[in-house]
């Protein structure tokens, strides 16, 4: 197995997805969340503001709830005021972190107006998905993401999805066409992965 280099953080996430996504890349990266992993791999269950200031993190992808953010929810907004300040400063911490490379992922949402606008705003349908779901990135030391498999397909499927206590796991899920773009993409950023990558290019040479 290919050693992984860099470090990666994946806030607010227990799918495991994006994680796993960096892990196939060659990058080591860690999931964290109040809830355990959905699957097997490197996974903090707790508070992710533990480990911002810790870990010598090369980037930090994170995935905020949106319940008290999004602008779907525009209806509900006076009757949680406190609510929205708590997950706005929680959105500001994972913006501020001293973290060289940042994501921060969300739907439409009040972060626009609060905090500020997103650098980039992207659709499954861009990443081999055919679906609707506007998704807004905040970047910080990384370029926008590139349109990977533009397909046909535009059904709002999660808006669209039965009722249950389970709902909001699917929406929050990251499609697999946009974790694996994220890692594809943003690996190159990190330096040790860039460093590995010159490292076996030269070697390969000598050997020519």
């Amino acid at each position: 197995m290919t050693e992984l280099v860099g470090r990666v953080l994946i806030a607010c996430e227990f799918s495991g997805i994006v994680r796993d996504a960096f892990i196939r890349h060659g990058v080591y990266a860690m999931s964290c969340d109040q809830l355990p992993s959905e699957r097997p791999g490197p996974h903090y269950e707790g508070d992710v503001r533990h480990l911002l200031d810790v870990g010598n993190w090369d980037a930090l992808l994170a995935f905020p709830p949106c319940t008290h953010l999004a602008v779907s929810g525009a209806r509900w907004f006076k009757d949680k005021e406190a609510e929205q300040e708590e997950a706005l400063e929680f959105v500001q911490k994972l913006l501020d972190a001293p973290i060289p490379l940042i994501a921060l992922e969300n739907p439409i949402s009040i972060i626009s107006t609060r905090i500020r606008k997103p650098d980039q705003i992207i659709q499954p349908w861009m990443f081999g998905h055919g679906e609707t779901k506007a998704t807004c990135l905040w970047l910080k030391g990384l370029p926008k993401l590139r349109a990977t498999d533009t397909v046909q397909g535009r059904v709002p499927r999660v808006h669209h999805a039965s009722p249950g206590p389970d709902r909001w796991k699917e929406r929050s899920r990251t499609l697999p066409g946009i974790a694996d773009a994220m890692a594809d993409q943003w690996r190159w950023l990190i330096p040790a992965f860039a460093e590995r990558q010159a490292e076996l290019r030269w070697k390969q040479e000598q050997e020519l």
